[in-house]
């Protein structure tokens, strides 16, 4: 048996990288997973259903209310409820790390609607769903980023911040209806969406050196954490980040 038998969970951004290899994991302990994305799922969905997994897929924009509504309608028919939300959709990967004076408003606001804006709105959107359930679990993908502040990608580390903040001020509102959020705060992380990407390169090396445990980071590392957060082990555990980076940071 698996520790997630019976229940049934969201994760958005799950076609690729980190949170494919989520919604793969959760699936095997025994999770009916929706996988949601606005890239195609169907990848992600093959590999959980033949593992012997029950997933279906679904083009979701987490800045769109509609998209969302149709997100958590499909839980519900599909899977028979709503138990676990991971907020994993970001604007990450198709970045180039550049100096904050030649970042325009428009790539700004973009990066913020989508990471920041969009945990707002999925969180709201699953709340009634997991209320109908007796409560459930919220995970939010932040970034080790916050900590120290990397040069090149302020906009991002302001939007991974502001979903720190959101993780504190939601967990406050939802603590009394059992739906516990937390979130993870990841270091440079060697998924496949940016395990190529050269824009990366001047930071690898310097984040291996500056880890305790000195070696590549890789989204199978955050798996441990993950189940933690959305099974019964972290049941009065709400409204906290947890950094996992190989001992970058200590906080």
């Amino acid at each position: 048996m698996g520790r997630l038998d019976e229940k049934t969970a969201i994760i958005t951004g799950a076609s690729r990288g980190i949170g494919a290899v989520m919604a793969i994991h959760i699936a095997k302990e025994g999770a009916k997973v929706l996988v949601a994305d606005v890239l195609d799922t169907s990848k992600t969905v093959k590999t959980i259903k033949s593992n012997g997994g029950k997933a279906t897929g679904l083009k979701v924009d987490v800045t769109s209310d509609s998209d969302l509504s149709k997100m958590v309608e499909l839980a519900e028919k599909d899977l028979g409820g709503l138990d676990i939300l991971i907020n994993n959709a970001s604007i990450f990967a198709s970045l180039q790390p550049k100096p904050f004076l030649q970042i325009d408003n428009d790539e700004f606001d973009s990066v913020m609607t989508v990471n920041a804006r969009g945990v707002h709105q999925a969180t709201k959107s699953v709340v009634p769903s997991m209320l109908k359930r007796g409560g459930g679990k919220i995970v939010n993908i932040a970034s080790g980023t916050f900590y120290y502040g990397p040069p090149g990608l302020s906009h991002y580390t302001a939007s991974k911040a502001a979903v720190i903040a959101l993780t504190r001020g939601h967990a406050r509102e939802l603590g009394d209806k059992n739906i516990q959020i937390n979130a993870i705060a990841p270091g440079l992380t060697e998924s496949e969406s940016i395990k190529d990407h050269k824009g990366f390169d001047p930071a690898r090396a310097p984040t291996v050196q500056s880890r305790s445990i000195k070696r590549d980071m890789l989204p199978e590392d955050l798996l441990g954490t993950l189940m933690y957060l959305i099974t019964s082990d972290s049941n009065f555990v709400t409204g906290q980040t947890l950094n996992v980076d190989g001992g970058k940071i200590n906080v």
